[in-house]
């Protein structure tokens, strides 16, 4: 890549660049502490580990391809071609660098200042942890003109690094099959690969990515492949995300070095009412936002505000922090030497020195696009002077909402059945779909713990209004109500929230997907904080009811239909009438049906909503929920094809 800068060359990144801190001992045992746990996200975080070494690469100016391929049998290989993993003799180890690298926990170029100048990931746990969770590995190196080879077992090397054919190339190549006495299931979503892997092209301008699935036969190779090569990088994003909006200009891109900290930063305004930020820090996704994230949002108001005051533009009215968010898609990455990661989930930035750079750089370059681009620096100031104004209407309804305290039980919703314990640790609520299932579930609930509020209908859609429009929809003065919260910048409040889990509990048909759209619109544009921390749940109601003689069972998808008529088959229920009954309503279950299916904690299954990619999020609600029709009906004929269960 021409525009990374190179920290060293192949000559100084050697064994002696590799530094070992401890050993790989836990990691078989004590997997989640490594990878998160052992479910599909921690399936797919093995391939991020590896991709993230040969993103390092990239970042230090070596590295300008990598090549991901999910194999048939659920095998993955990483391929990229920079340097070379080095292969001579670690001199602590005596053993070659590849080897420790593969079998040795935090061990690697990333610890040493010299060889990586800033490094990906949040661990550097890297490839001994993929290694050790491996039913088997093999790693290939090309490197000083030959190709080396190692294979592992469980992380453990079957032979010594082997010295093959020769090679002009350069790079370094790993395939590993996870472990199936390690994860529940083995099976890679080219969706999750793809997304995660989309944002590392666009904050990494000019690699190309790709990702291949042999599994697939979707072209005439007999697999499907997606390439990612932004040569505009974060330009490209900004316009990824408002593909579905309409923006006020063109993105405006700024990039600037001080005190070994580079701080990149695209935006643009369009006619959205949401902010849409996104941090990253050494390509790491910032979710909880952090320092970098502060620093940008102070600049952003502060030179807006002087600007606007210089040029005779605001009339009289003081810009505020949410007057120049909303209608905001914007990217902000920096690479820091030393991160340091805090928050809830370890994704929050709390480098105090990174603020002021931001800050400081934030200033300095808008205002001179500003004062070189006037017509754009006039259409902002507008769009932000009429986010000033609903902000106000915004406050004045927002004050209906808000519960005065905690304690006065008759400000909560008439509809509401609340439950009896007040810990909210406790505690959880279903947002059910309609008055009847509402009944239903009300009888059929623990009243000590479980919550319900019944919804009249649907909600609005938020993605196509301004907050004082929406808080004068009932049903979600109701929803905000309820949960306590507050809403919005500034007045929302995670500390007061009433529920540990609030799980939507909607009809399994089209008008149930609907509104469970436009419920998690919602909380994803104005209580995001409830979905990036886990509190939001979907209830998994059963799909059946198989019955056969005595012997009755609640299904929950096609493929566990599937094996009970299978059984049934075999044991000899064949004989005896199968009945099947399909359930589509919430009404259609008796309160002790749904207890037992859907609400007892003991048996049920709930689906909770986690925010993997928030860029990519806020892309599907824009499409599914904005106004450009053409992108939804072509995002609708995509995915139509792994739509199951579709009741018209």
């Amino acid at each position: 890549m021409a525009d990374a800068k190179k920290t060293t060359n192949t000559s100084q990144y050697s064994a002696e660049n590799i530094q070992v801190l401890k050993g790989l001992e836990a990691v078989r045992k004590r997997p989640a502490m490594y990878i998160g746990d052992v479910t599909t996200r921690g399936l797919h975080h093995l391939v991020y580990e590896i991709v993230d070494n040969s993103i390092d690469e990239a970042m230090a100016g070596y590295c300008t391809e990598i090549y991901v391929t999910i194999h048939q049998d659920e095998s993955i290989t990483v391929q990229d071609n920079g340097r070379g993993i080095p292969v001579d003799i670690h001199k602590d180890t005596k053993k070659s660098a590849l080897e420790v690298i593969m079998t040795v926990l935090h061990a690697g170029g990333k610890f040493d200042k010299d060889t990586y100048k800033v490094s990906g990931g949040l661990h550097g746990v890297g490839a001994s942890v993929v290694n050790a969770l491996s039913e088997w590995c093999k790693a290939e190196v090309y490197r000083d003109g030959f190709v080396w080879t190692q294979e592992y077992k469980i992380g453990i090397p079957q032979a010594q690094v082997k010295k093959g054919s020769k090679s002009k190339k350069t790079g370094t190549k790993v395939t590993f099959l996870a472990d199936n006495n390690i994860f529940r299931k083995i099976r890679y979503n080219f969706d999750t690969l793809a997304n995660r892997l989309r944002d590392l092209a666009f904050l990494n301008k000019g690699l190309k990515i790709v990702l291949r699935d042999e599994r697939s036969e979707e072209d005439e190779n007999g697999q499907k492949e997606e390439v990612f090569h932004y040569k505009g990088g974060l330009i490209e994003f900004v316009k990824y995300l408002d593909q579905n909006r309409i923006a006020y200009h063109k993105p405006i891109y700024f990039e600037d070095d001080r005190d070994n900290v580079t701080v990149e930063i695209s935006f643009e305004y369009n006619n959205s009412y949401n902010d849409n930020i996104f941090t990253y820090c050494n390509n790491v996704n910032t979710i909880e936002g952090g320092t970098h994230l502060s620093g940008f949002k102070s600049a952003l108001t502060r030179t807006l505000n002087n600007y606007g005051n210089k040029n005779n533009l605001l009339k009289k009215v003081q810009l505020m922090g949410p007057d120049t968010l909303e209608g905001l898609t914007a990217i902000v990455s920096v690479k820091v030497a030393e991160p340091q990661f805090e928050g809830q989930t370890k994704t929050k930035l709390g480098n105090g020195e990174v603020k002021g750079i931001v800050e400081s750089a934030t200033n300095e370059k808008l205002s001179e696009f500003l004062e070189q681009n006037p017509s754009v620096g006039k259409k902002i100031i507008e769009k932000c002077i009429t986010s000033a104004r609903s902000r106000e209407a915004a406050k004045k309804a927002r004050e209906l909402t808000r519960r005065k305290s905690a304690l006065e039980s008759n400000a909560l919703p008439g509809k509401l059945a609340d439950c009896s314990i007040s810990d909210p640790e406790q505690c959880e609520i279903y947002l059910v779909e309609g008055d009847s299932a509402g009944g239903s579930a009300k009888q059929g609930r623990d009243r000590r713990f479980q919550a319900i509020l019944p919804l009249k209908g649907k909600i609005l859609n938020v993605e196509k209004a301004r907050l004082h429009k929406i808080l004068s929809n009932d049903e979600i003065k109701t929803i905000i109500t309820a949960l306590g919260t507050g809403v919005g910048e500034g007045d929302f409040d995670i500390e007061k929230l009433r529920y540990k889990k609030i799980i939507i509990m909607t009809d399994a048909d089209v008008d149930g997907s609907h509104i469970r759209t436009l419920l998690l619109t919602f909380f994803f544009r104005y209580m995001r904080e409830l979905v990036e921390l886990g509190n939001v749940y979907i209830a998994q109601p059963p799909l059946y009811k198989i019955k056969s003689g005595r012997e009755e069972h609640y299904v929950y998808d096609e493929d566990e239909k599937d094996d009970i008529l299978k059984r049934f088959s075999k044991n000899g229920n064949a004989n005896s009438k199968i009945n099947i009954q399909r359930y589509t309503g919430l009404g259609e279950m008796n309160p002790e049906q749904r207890w037992e299916t859907t609400m007892n904690p003991e048996k049920r299954t709930l689906l909770q909503v986690a925010m993997e990619n928030a860029a990519e999020a806020d892309h599907i609600f824009s499409t599914l929920m904005g106004d450009q029709v053409q992108p939804r009906r072509e995002f609708i004929e995509k995915n139509a094809k792994y739509v199951r269960n579709l009741d018209i």
